[in-house]
């Protein structure tokens, strides 16, 4: 049995939202990671949870011991669980102002107004960008060499019909959570994310934005104009802080990560930072080189640096810091230690940001 349309549109967007980013796994790290009862409190650090003999002495191990050498993955789960229940929690909400304002127009359910204002808004593609699509995923090489535009047309087609239809989607579900004055008072978990490396933004700013990010990634690549539009909406009261996290399976983002610390030597972060983004198919030493000349860097400094690999250590303390936060793709956003995950619309960083500022009054 297929899902009704709404139904199918908001489960849609949901997923997409899940899955606006690069991750390094889909499934939690480790399946021996314990869950607490409903109503169980979790135990102190110093709490004995198993004993056993080792050259007939009795060994103790605490919960504190348990849960420093699973961190990571214990973390990981507490962010997928946040994820969730924030996630369920805004459909229940879109849901109910759906079926709210179908009613109001007179219409028979929700799905005649997803009708109405999503998929009737739903252009066909045009030439143009289907044939812009299909280059990029030549150059990228994520098509066979053989295939033409003509075979993966209606792929195409189709891809690019159901992003539309998940933009007006969003654009429906934001106009009307602004108009019933929407407000989540969900309690947040904080994670404590040292705010250290490349900044913009006041060094006193009420909210601080934590990012790690992977320069091969494209969803963090896609994830740069809504945090531009977050740093213009909220001018003077949000500082942006960049952490770096390549993925192991971006080839070309580790050493990508050190030459822009190597620039950041040279006061140029946030220029070559823009440069890699925009230049995600060429990310080779040799591209990095000359990035760094066409922006104007000493050369002979940014080359012995990059070589050298001095700045792998800096790029591996990012990654270990992520990694105690649950951060396993990117891009990963921490507003004032709220977890916000994936290219998500600038809207969600909003809903944080007003809430943050709201407390500080």
């Amino acid at each position: 049995m297929s899902l009704r349309p709404f139904r199918f549109v908001l489960s849609a967007l949901v997923a997409a939202s899940v899955l606006s980013g690069c991750n390094k796994q889909t499934s939690p790290a480790t399946s021996a990671t314990p869950s607490a009862a409903a109503g169980q409190c979790e135990p102190a650090s110093d709490t004995v949870v198993a004993t056993y003999k080792l050259d007939g002495a009795e060994q103790k191990v605490t919960y504190g011991e348990l849960t420093s050498r699973i961190g990571p993955p214990m973390a990981d789960l507490e962010k997928r669980k946040q994820d969730l229940i924030k996630r369920g929690l805004d459909g229940y909400i879109i849901e109910k102002l759906v079926q709210s304002e179908a009613k109001k127009r007179g219409l028979e359910n929700e799905d005649a107004l997803i009708k109405a204002e999503v998929e009737s808004k739903v252009a066909t593609p045009s030439d143009a960008e289907i044939q812009k699509i299909y280059d990029q995923a030549k150059a990228g090489n994520q098509l066979p060499p053989d295939v033409t535009l003509e075979q993966v047309k209606p792929e195409i087609v189709k891809m690019l019909s159901e992003q539309a239809k998940r933009e007006h989607a969003q654009t429906l579900f934001t106009q009307l959570k602004e108009k019933a004055d929407v407000q989540i008072n969900l309690p947040e978990k904080r994670a404590e994310v040292a705010a250290i490396g490349p900044s913009k933004g006041p060094a006193d700013a009420p909210i601080t934005i934590v990012e790690f990010s992977d320069f091969q990634c494209p969803f963090c690549s896609k994830a740069i104009q809504n945090v531009d539009e977050v740093m213009k909406t909220y001018e003077g009261k949000v500082k942006l802080v960049f952490r770096h996290f390549p993925l192991s399976f971006h080839g070309d983002a580790p050493k990508a990560a050190e030459a822009a610390a190597c620039a950041q030597d040279q006061n140029k972060f946030w220029e070559f930072h823009d440069k890699l983004f925009a230049s995600q198919q060429n990310l080779k030493v040799d591209d990095l080189k000359k990035y760094a000349t066409e922006l104007g860097l000493d050369s002979a400094r940014f080359n012995e640096c990059l070589d050298s690999n001095k700045k792998a250590e800096l790029v591996k303390k990012d990654m270990a810091d992520g990694e105690k936060v649950g951060v396993t793709g990117t891009p990963a956003f921490f507003i004032n230690g709220v977890a916000l995950s994936g290219a998500v619309p600038a809207s969600e960083f909003k809903t944080i940001i007003d809430a943050e500022l709201k407390k500080k009054k």
